[in-house]
């Protein structure tokens, strides 16, 4: 097999643990009546108050991916500069680590100590591989449950579904101040949110790109914890149906919010850049 594609699954891995988002479900109230006239705005405006505000983020994880049936266990370490890093260290259970990756607002690099390689790209790589969609500002937000800053919200829906409010879209952009490139500009997304209606949290997110409606992304987020005074949830599941089934359990822990944090990443010169 061409080395470039043994190196895809631990891409793949990489990206879908920083995807992670799960649900939870507490016995409910009932849900205030006055949503139905006041609309989608009325649901946006509790979303907003309860998001997650950091400038940076660090947490540990341990998670259960599986990729295609086959499955594996990993843990390591998140960092996240708001708006300019996601930085991820990955170590199978033996202990040392197997890769790290850096991804910035318009480029994707990793590096596999297993067999000595690395990557450098931009988001086109790891889309072409999951016929996908993502970008920087879209991974950020789903890996700590938070509504997209940087999208259209005037095209929603408003919906009560099992005690939850649910938010449902078939048209939204990324604002045009915000797109930096092409792709973004072209790329149409369909959403449903589900929010809890005490917290304000999202629950669960389903998104799909339009004219790819059959590369499904579904995140759910539960057993949320109180970090600085704000919810953040500690279990999370993502499932990514593209080319490849893609699902993931994934607990987090140690949670601090505005460390000062660094992202050490440098390429050994031995390593082959597998881009080339």
């Amino acid at each position: 097999m061409n080395r470039r594609w043994r190196f895809i699954p631990f891409v793949l891995a990489g990206i879908t643990v920083m995807l992670s988002v799960s649900s939870c479900s507490p016995a409910r109230r009932v849900i205030r009546q006055p949503v139905r006239e006041e609309g989608p705005d009325f649901v946006f405006s509790l979303l907003k108050r309860n998001e997650i505000s950091y400038n940076t983020l660090s947490m540990k994880f341990s998670a259960k991916i599986i990729i295609d049936k086959k499955a594996s266990d990993i843990s390591g370490q998140v960092r996240i500069h708001r708006d300019s890093v996601i930085w991820a260290s990955l170590t199978p259970l033996l202990g040392l680590e197997a890769a790290r990756i850096l991804i910035s607002l318009d480029s994707v690099l990793f590096i596999n100590r297993m067999n000595n390689t690395y990557l450098r790209s931009d988001f086109s790589f790891i889309n072409n591989n999951l016929n996908s969609g993502f970008d920087f500002d879209l991974l950020q937000a789903l890996l700590v449950g938070n509504d997209l800053r940087f999208y259209e919200n005037d095209q929603f829906r408003l919906n009560i579904d099992g005690q939850k409010y649910k938010l449902h879209t078939i048209g939204r952009r990324k604002l045009r101040k915000y797109v930096r490139n092409a792709t973004e500009n072209l790329k149409v997304l369909i959403q449903s949110i589900w929010i809890d209606p005490e917290t304000g949290k999202i629950e669960e997110i389903h998104t799909k790109e339009l004219g790819r409606e059959n590369k499904k992304l579904e995140i759910r987020y539960s057993d949320f914890v109180m970090v600085n005074n704000q919810r953040f949830p500690s279990h999370q599941e993502v499932r990514i149906s593209a080319e490849k089934e893609i699902s993931i359990s994934l607990d987090f822990s140690k949670i601090k919010i505005d460390e000062t944090l660094s992202y050490p990443f440098s390429i050994p010169a031995k390593f082959t850049n597998l881009t080339e």
